[in-house]
């Protein structure tokens, strides 16, 4: 379980969005390339548990405070803006630890976030010369609290500031790239706990606007749970049929985080009824096993049903809407090289008579 987590630490995480649409690449810092612009190293601190890792894995007591110092290189010939940010690892919808984004909301255990005891010094962009670099701090202020035991996770962010594509198409210089590092931060006050599981909440929802079955898996411990398989089967009480049966591996939980977990129905709908959910889930060290009934009400079938983009009317409006969109767009076109032949026309015209 260590390995796997100094893994996920260790990588250094780029991402590149075009038009709205996030690219994820994972990479090393040292395999920055000049069309990312720039890089960012840790310094490692006396404090660092494993100095052979390039991300802060730090031992830590009660009411510790620190300073972390980060140095980012300009690899270009001309000056970049990079902003940061430190941020609270969680658990996002695809079952992986998210140091990148934050949610609109943490785990009713997380008691201390990362973002709340390690706070970015001075400015928070700063302007790196050509071919130059600079370094950036983080003052920790570690909790008094000698009864906390476990890891505290998080990262710290950094994203160029005004980038854009360059191409001889016209009008793609308005298009953005976003280019972002994040560097692992992981305290360590006292003896980590062993990792534990429980299932919240569970019923029908939408998901990235597809609807489902959404189960609330809870890591309400302060530790990663890595590697998780899990296999979960809905039921329809009624009659004991087999709704909806699915499987992912490679969960990764991180520490008092919630795994809201989509089982999304496709094109089959949301149907109101008495259901239960059996789930297991296991790792090389433990396995759990959930079960739970639930209900799904008329009002909530109909709702995520036409809110799902997998609604077949849903499509069918779209693609009415779009054949109007093109049309409109072709009758003005007409119109408009009607207007354009009749002025020259009208141009050529008045020529002859001059």
């Amino acid at each position: 379980m260590q390995g796997l987590k100094k893994i996920q630490l260790i990588v250094v995480g780029l991402f590149s969005v075009l038009v709205g649409m996030a690219l994820p690449v994972m990479g090393h810092a040292a395999t920055v390339t000049n069309d990312i612009g720039y890089s960012v190293k840790a310094v490692i601190p006396k404090n660092q548990i494993d100095k052979k890792q390039s991300f802060f894995e730090l031992r830590m007591k009660p009411g510790q405070t620190q300073t972390l110092r980060a140095r980012l290189y300009n690899v270009t010939d001309q000056e970049i803006k990079v902003k940061s940010a430190i941020h609270t690892a969680w658990t996002n919808s695809v079952g992986t630890i998210d140091y990148t984004n934050q949610p609109q909301r943490f785990d009713s255990s997380l008691q201390y976030k990362m973002s709340n005891i390690t706070k970015v010094q001075g400015a928070k962009t700063v302007t790196l010369p050509a071919r130059g670099s600079k370094v950036v701090t983080a003052n920790v202020q570690m909790p008094q609290d000698n009864a906390f035991n476990g890891i505290i996770l998080g990262g710290w962010y950094f994203e160029r500031l005004n980038t854009k594509v360059t191409s001889n198409v016209k009008g793609a210089n308005n298009i953005r790239n976003k280019y972002a590092y994040v560097v692992g931060m992981e305290y360590v006050m006292g003896k980590v706990p062993a990792g534990d599981l429980k299932l919240g909440k569970v019923g029908a929802g939408i998901s990235n606007y597809h609807r489902g079955v959404i189960a609330d898996l809870r890591n309400p411990t302060a530790t990663i749970v890595p590697n998780l398989k899990m296999n979960t089967t809905i039921t329809n009480r009624d009659g004991g049929q087999v709704v909806k049966q699915v499987k992912q591996d490679n969960v990764q939980m991180a520490p008092n985080t919630t795994f809201s977990y989509p089982m999304l129905y496709g094109k089959t709908a949301l149907k109101a009824g008495y259901y239960h959910l059996h789930m297991v889930v296991k790792n090389k060290d433990r396995t759990w096993v959930f079960d739970r009934n639930f209900t799904i009400t008329q009002a909530q079938a109909k709702k995520y049903n036409a809110d799902s983009v997998d609604n077949p009317s849903m499509n069918i409006w779209l693609l009415i809407g779009l054949g109007a969109l093109g049309m409109l767009i072709l009758i003005l076109l007409i119109l408009l090289i009607i207007y354009l032949i009749r002025r020259r026309r009208n141009d050529a015209d008045e020529d002859t008579t001059n």
